[in-house]
């Protein structure tokens, strides 16, 4: 189980970042967001409207307490940061854990995260996006296999072309 953890949303200022955030994970290879900050059925029924016609499995669910999920999780957690270690010299150790809980920041990351998780990593020491770092971060772990994942029960499917865009089972 891939987790990823978006901390602190905020409705009006994160609803495209949140989502975005969701849409990355789902896309290169997670199952499931959790997101803590305010609770937001738009950014649910958004991402759970891409999973039921693009496919999954995936899941987004609210948490009151990201401390606790990140205690109470069952296997390892990384912190994407620009602080951490760099990706290149912990992706084989990361690569080895299956049931992993990625914790991504938004409004200022408390202190206790960099403590809890088991490891700060950073994609660059250079400020970035937490999509850019989730995007590269989970194509180093899947080693680029992520972008040929075929998703179950996808109604809708992009078919490659040189130009132009067809999208097979898409409603007119």
């Amino acid at each position: 189980m891939i987790c990823v953890l978006r901390l602190g949303h905020r409705i009006e200022r994160d609803k495209r970042l949140s989502t975005h955030c969701g849409l990355v994970a789902r896309a290169f290879g997670a199952q499931k967001l959790v997101y803590t900050g305010q609770k937001d059925s738009g950014l649910e029924e958004s991402i759970n409207s891409v999973t039921n016609g693009w496919g999954g499995p995936f899941q987004i669910e609210h948490s009151e307490s990201a401390r606790k999920l990140i205690k109470d999780w069952k296997g390892k957690s990384i912190h994407l940061t620009v602080y951490g270690i760099p990706v290149q010299e912990k992706i084989r150790t990361l690569r080895k854990v299956r049931n992993l809980l990625i914790v991504i920041g938004g409004e200022k990351v408390p202190p206790e995260v960099y403590q809890d998780c088991d490891w700060n990593i950073s994609i660059s020491q250079q400020p970035h996006s937490e999509v850019g770092a989730l995007a590269v971060f989970l194509h180093e772990y899947f080693r680029g296999r992520e972008l040929e994942k075929k998703f179950r029960k996808a109604q809708k499917r992009v078919v490659p072309q040189e130009r132009g865009k067809k999208v097979v089972g898409q409603t007119p």
